[in-house]
C-alpha cells in the first residue's frame, strides 16, 4: 500500500441530496468542496478526507444511493482538482460505500467509525462489520487502507468493555491498518492517557491516528502518543466545524504540524 501522509484536513460537505438540509444544489455542494480542499491544499495539507457532515441525522449503516452518487461527485471532483491522497467516510458507518467510492474515484484511505464489537450511538446500536468491510476491500481496492476507530466519538461502549481490548481487536480481528483515538465529540481532545493505552495496546508498527480535537496548542503533546492527526474544527473559521475552512488557520496549523514532522 502506497503510505498515507501523517496530516489528514477535513473537508466537510454540505448536507446531500435527500438529508433534511440539502439546499437544492450539487453544484453548490461539489464547488464549496472543492474550494475547501483547495484552501487546506495551498496550506500545506498533504491528504484529505471527505465526509457527508452535513446529513443530519445520520443513518445508522447503509446510507441511501443517493447519498453515495453524490459523495462520489465530491470525491471524484477534489481529486481532480488537487493531487492530494484523499480518505473517505461516509456517515454514520457505511464502510462498504466508502470503499465502493474509493473503487470509483482513486481515494486512498477510508475510515470505519465501527468496524469490530458495539457502540451505542445517537443513531442506536452500531454493530461493527469487519468480516464483510474486509472482503469488500479484498475483492475492489486491496490498496485502500482502513482506518478504525477505537471508541468512536459520540458514542458509548457496552458496559465492561475494555479499551485495551478493542483496541488489540480492532487490529488483530479487524484487520484494520490504523486506530483512531477521538475526543467524547466533534472538536473534543481525546484523553492522553486513553491514547497512551492504545499506543500500547496495538503492534508498534501500527499507525494510531488523532481523530478529533487537534490544534496548535496541543500538538506537540498528541505527537509523543501518536503518529498521525485528522484535523477539521482547528482550521475552520471560529473554530467551528459547521463552517467553511479558514486559510489562516489552515496555514498556521500545517506550519506547526510540519515542525512535529506531519508534512
Amino acid at each position: 500500500m502506497t503510505p498515507i501522509p501523517r496530516l489528514v484536513g477535513m473537508v466537510h460537505l454540505l448536507p446531500l441530496p435527500g438529508s433534511p438540509g440539502y439546499g437544492g444544489s450539487m453544484q453548490d455542494v461539489v464547488e464549496t468542496a472543492v474550494a475547501d480542499a483547495g484552501e487546506l491544499a495551498s496550506a500545506g495539507f498533504p491528504a484529505l478526507m471527505i465526509e457527508n457532515f452535513g446529513d443530519v441525522p445520520f443513518h445508522v449503516d447503509s446510507v441511501a444511493a443517493e447519498t453515495i452518487s453524490a459523495i462520489t461527485m465530491a470525491v471524484g471532483s477534489v481529486i481532480e482538482a488537487t493531487s492530494l491522497s484523499i480518505g473517505v467516510n461516509v456517515l454514520r458507518n457505511d464502510v462498504l460505500a466508502a470503499l465502493g467510492i474509493a473503487a470509483a474515484t482513486g481515494a486512498t484511505f477510508v475510515r470505519a467509525n465501527v468496524l469490530t464489537g458495539v457502540m451505542y450511538t445517537d443513531q442506536g446500536p452500531i454493530v461493527g462489520r469487519a468480516a464483510e468491510v474486509l472482503r469488500k476491500r479484498q475483492h475492489l481496492v486491496d490498496d485502500v487502507e482502513i482506518w478504525a476507530d477505537v471508541m468512536v466519538k459520540h458514542a458509548a461502549a457496552p458496559f465492561g468493555v475494555d479499551i485495551r481490548q478493542a483496541a488489540s481487536d480492532t487490529i488483530e480481528r479487524g484487520l484494520a491498518d490504523a486506530v483512531i483515538v477521538s475526543g467524547s465529540g466533534t472538536g473534543a481532545e481525546p484523553d492522553i492517557h486513553e491514547t497512551t493505552i492504545v499506543r500500547a495496546s496495538v503492534p508498534q508498527d501500527t499507525r494510531v491516528v488523532i481523530g478529533s480535537g487537534a490544534s496548535i496548542d496541543n500538538l506537540a503533546g498528541l505527537m509523543d502518543v501518536a503518529d498521525t492527526v485528522i484535523v477539521g474544527s482547528a482550521i475552520k473559521v471560529d473554530g467551528d466545524a459547521n463552517n467553511r475552512v479558514d486559510p489562516g488557520r489552515a496555514t498556521q496549523f500545517a506550519q506547526i504540524a510540519g515542525e512535529h514532522g506531519l508534512t
